[in-house]
């Protein structure tokens, strides 16, 4: 098995580095990418790689630096008139791809399409949003059901990306095939599992600090066969190597390493309510849930998998997030204590647990590592590895029971939080649901004092991770982007995207 794999990378290698010498045009900077992307649609988008793709076709009403500073991208700025009422005013002459123009009309348009559509992953991000009204073509006054702390925030990712209303209408669900939006590069066309082309958009309305003129993102999933063709000059950048391979990178003058604490985390989902999948021990006792989560040893599933350079945690929050709850830590593994509560669970081992992947290397790795340390609680894990985009929807459609999977974070707490442990949260594949936690996380919301909003996280992570355990935080991860030194002008943000604003390719 493994000469088959290694054999496969080898050809993989040859075939990309072939084709992309033989094909690629001058000034075509080419990405790899850990997955391919789902659904280019910003409205019913969830992986991280697409926001990768999608901070070169689809602008948002704001952005945020280096420093986490929310700032101005399509808008101008904003003014909140009073804590529910939000006036943002927006730039002039700014097109879409398609030639119409970018205007209030657009935003209102495109902030309801977020709320409404069928399948939104947008919808509990803005919520609290109760009407979007065109002022005049170049602004809008939104109006909020309530206060709500993380509301703009929210505008800084894919809930403010503004998508034309003539291209969307037409396309209706199918826009995501060719997604058009007012960013600084055009889509061009997209093949499967193989390559997503953009080209630049000469009517950008920054377009002179655009100076490249295609990007060619290529989702690689082997890490050894991605860092392969960066050394090789098949690629000039990945978005990710694993931390066992900055070593490699470092002795190479020519690459060069970014590297940032990210706001997000990898966790284990755990199907407690979502159809017939959830009618297993892991889903249904609580007591087998925190049984597993005694037998894992957090620390030395990082340093075997990842050298030891990610933070393990039990949290959503990273310890640089102001809300981060410091008093809320991993407790240290204990088989012992984990075979009793199955006892007490009434459960004769091997327990089986069904465990879904995404098919990528350090995390087949990763999992391989907990099911040797949960084998000796009682747990018998089964491993199934699976496409990451296919893997999302199979959680959705609840056909999962345990699903290893990371989310990319955002700048307010919110948004590593109330998509994911609220009932109404779009994103709580496991369909984990406590009044409680509900009521906190809302409060949570409106609340704008830090102090206060800061011990409501921890009074519904008390719940909702101790009590519950709902989920399974497992560590907070390291950004690590790798590129050529003939690339300048990268902006290294914690949210580990790539902007091409700015970026020079000799």
């Amino acid at each position: 098995m493994l000469k088959r794999t290694l054999l496969g990378a080898a050809a993989a290698l040859t075939l990309l580095t072939g084709a992309a010498q033989a094909q690629q045009p001058a000034q075509n900077l080419r990405i790899g990418l850990r997955e391919d992307p789902d659904i280019m649609d910003p409205t019913l988008a969830r992986t991280f790689v697409g926001r990768i793709v999608f901070a070169s076709i689809c602008d948002k009403l704001f952005d945020i630096n280096e420093k986490l500073e929310i700032v101005p991208q399509l808008a101008t700025g904003y003014r909140w008139e009073d804590p529910r009422t939000l006036l943002i005013t927006l730039r002039q002459g700014v097109r879409f791809h398609d030639g119409e123009t970018m205007d209030a009309e657009a935003v209102r348009y495109s902030l309801n399409r977020h709320l409404t559509m069928q399948g939104s992953f947008r919808r509990g991000e803005i919520n609290t949003m109760e009407s979007v009204e065109v002022v005049d073509p170049q602004t809008v006054r939104i109006r909020l059901t309530g206060p709500s702390a993380p509301f703009l925030s929210q505008l800084t990712d894919r809930a403010g990306m503004i998508v034309s209303p003539r291209a969307a209408e037409a396309a209706g669900r199918n826009f995501g095939a060719r997604p058009v939006c007012a960013g600084p590069y055009r889509f061009v066309e997209r093949v499967a599992q193989d390559r997503i082309v953009v080209e630049r958009f000469p009517e950008y309305w920054n377009a002179e600090n655009i100076h490249i003129q295609r990007i060619t993102y290529l989702p690689i999933p082997d890490g050894t066969v991605r860092l392969a063709n960066l050394q090789s000059g098949a690629i000039e950048m990945v978005q990710t190597i694993e931390p066992d391979d900055l070593a490699t990178v470092r002795r190479n003058n020519r690459l060069r390493v970014e590297m940032s604490d990210e706001l997000g985390y990898q966790s284990l989902t755990i199907n407690i309510g979502n159809g017939p999948r959830a009618q297993t021990p892991m889903g249904q006792d609580v007591r087998v849930r925190q049984a597993f989560e005694l037998a894992l040893d957090r620390a030395a599933i990082n340093q075997v998998v990842y050298e030891g350079v990610y933070t393990p945690t039990v949290q959503p929050l990273p310890p640089a997030n102001p809300f981060h709850v410091a008093a809320l830590r991993p407790e240290p593994r204990n088989v012992e204590r984990a075979r009793a509560l199955l006892r007490e669970a009434g459960l004769t081992p091997p327990v089986a647990v069904n465990m879904t992947v995404p098919n990528n290397p350090d995390l087949r790795q990763a999992a391989e590592v907990m099911q040797a340390m949960v084998r000796e609680a009682g747990f018998d894990l089964r491993i199934q590895a699976m496409e990451f985009a296919s893997s999302l929807q199979a959680a959705v459609r609840g056909d999962f029971e345990v699903y290893l999977l990371g989310w990319s974070g955002r700048v307010d707490p919110d948004g590593n939080t109330w998509t994911f442990i609220h009932s109404r949260g779009p994103q709580n594949d496991g369909r984990y649901s406590n009044p409680e936690v509900d009521r906190l996380l809302d409060e949570a919301r409106v609340e704008v004092d830090v102090a206060k909003r800061r011990d409501l996280y921890a009074q519904a992570f008390q719940i909702a991770i101790r009590q519950d355990r709902s989920r399974i935080y497992l560590w907070h991860r390291k950004n690590i982007v790798v590129h050529t030194t003939r690339l300048s002008g990268f902006l290294n943000v914690p949210d580990g995207l790539i902007r091409p604003t700015g970026l020079r390719l000799q």
